[in-house]
C-alpha cells in the first residue's frame, strides 16, 4: 500500500543520454521508494528522446517527467532549480534526489530555499528510517563521516557516485511531458559558449581511471599512461603539480581543488600521495599505487602497491592485460 508520499530524482542528461551517475541516483531514490512503501519518479531536463529516458524504469523509476522546453536546453542551475520545485509540489514529493555534481549542488540549494527543505549533501549510503530519517554523509573533503538526522518535510539528498551498486530490471519507465512555468528571473545569466572535452570518457562517469604525477617526468612521456587507459577503457586523470606545469589539461586535474573521482578501480602512476589528491580519490572502491618510492605516502591510502618505475611497469601491465583479452 502506497502513501501518499513519493521520491523524485533529478538526472543529468549528456548528448541526449541519462548519465551514468544519474542512473546509480535513479536506483537510490527508488530504493529510497520501496523503504517508505512510495514510488520514484524522475525529472530529465533538456533534450532527450523518449526511448533514451525510458531506460530509468531499469533502475526502478515508475515515470519520467521531461522538461524539454527551448530555453532549458542549456543547464542553468537557477532555472532547472525552479523547475525541479515545481515538479516536487507537483508530484507531492517528500525525498528529492539529485547526483553530486556541480550544477547538482548549485540546484539543490535553490531548490531547498523555495520549498523550506532541508537538503544534505555528499551523502554515501542509503538512509536510516528505523527512527526518524538518518544520513551519512562525507565530510572534510571524504576524510571523515557524519550521519545526519534530516527533520524537514521535504528533504533533498545529493547522492554520492558508488553511493549503491545498481541493480537493472529491464523494466522501462514511462514518459511523460511537463511543461513547468518559466521565470524570466531565472534567465539573467546566460551561457555565452561551452567547452567540452570530445572523444573522453568523463573522469566522474568512468568505472576506471589511470592517472599519472610528476614520477612520469614530463609530457612527452605520458603515452604509458594513454596505453594503461586505452587497454581497460579507462578516463585518464592526473596530480595539480601536472596540471599545473600544464603537461596535461586541467580538467584532468583530480584532487581537492580539482574533480573528485570514485571510480570502482583508480591506478595512480608516479603520484606521492598529496593529502590534496587523496581527497580527490578516496571515494573509489579500489586504489592502486605504482611508484618507485616505497615510502610514498599514497601506499598507505592503497589497496594494492607496486614498488617499480612507472616507465618498466606500465607496458608489461598494459601488455599482460592486452594478452588477457
Amino acid at each position: 500500500m502506497f502513501n501518499d508520499k513519493m521520491v523524485l530524482i533529478f538526472v543529468e542528461l549528456d548528448n541526449g543520454q541519462i548519465k551514468k551517475t544519474s542512473l546509480e541516483a535513479v536506483y537510490y531514490g527508488a530504493e529510497v521508494a520501496k523503504m517508505q512503501g512510495s514510488t520514484a519518479t524522475v525529472l530529465a531536463i533538456g533534450a532527450a528522446n523518449s526511448a533514451a529516458l525510458a531506460v530509468a524504469g531499469s533502475f526502478g523509476a515508475s515515470k519520467v517527467l521531461h522538461a524539454n522546453a527551448t530555453n532549458l536546453q542549456t543547464e542553468n542551475a537557477m532555472a532547472y532549480a525552479s523547475v525541479l520545485a515545481e515538479a516536487v509540489r507537483q508530484e507531492n514529493a517528500d525525498v528529492v534526489i539529485l547526483p553530486k555534481s556541480g550544477l547538482c549542488d548549485a540546484m539543490s540549494a535553490r531548490a531547498a530555499a523555495k520549498l523550506q527543505a532541508s537538503v544534505v549533501s555528499g551523502v554515501v549510503e542509503l538512509p536510516d528510517l528505523s527512527n526518524g530519517f538518518k544520513v551519512k554523509r562525507g565530510i572534510y573533503t571524504g576524510k571523515a563521516f557524519a550521519t545526519v538526522s534530516v527533520s524537514g518535510a521535504i528533504k533533498i539528498l545529493g547522492v554520492k557516485k558508488s553511493a549503491v551498486t545498481p541493480v537493472e530490471s529491464g523494466a522501462v519507465a514511462e514518459v511523460i511531458a511537463f511543461n513547468p512555468a518559466t521565470n524570466a528571473g531565472d534567465f539573467v545569466a546566460k551561457i555565452i559558449s561551452q567547452e567540452k572535452a570530445d572523444g573522453e570518457l568523463s573522469l566522474t562517469e568512468a568505472d576506471i581511471v589511470v592517472s599519472g604525477g610528476r614520477g612520469m617526468k614530463g609530457p612527452e612521456n605520458w603515452q604509458p599512461i594513454l596505453d594503461l587507459a586505452h587497454a581497460l577503457h579507462a578516463a585518464t586523470g592526473c596530480s595539480k603539480p601536472v596540471s599545473d606545469l600544464d603537461w596535461r589539461p586541467h580538467h584532468e586535474h583530480i584532487g581537492q581543488t580539482g574533480i573528485k573521482v570514485a571510480p570502482n578501480l583508480y591506478i595512480a602512476c608516479g603520484i606521492s600521495g598529496a593529502i590534496q589528491h587523496l581527497a580527490g580519490v578516496n571515494s573509489s572502491k579500489c586504489i592502486v599505487v605504482i611508484n618507485k618510492d616505497a615510502d610514498a605516502p599514497f601506499f598507505k591510502a592503497a589497496d594494492y602497491g607496486i614498488v617499480g618505475d612507472v616507465f618498466d611497469i606500465l607496458p608489461r601491465l598494459t601488455k599482460a592485460i592486452e594478452a588477457a583479452k
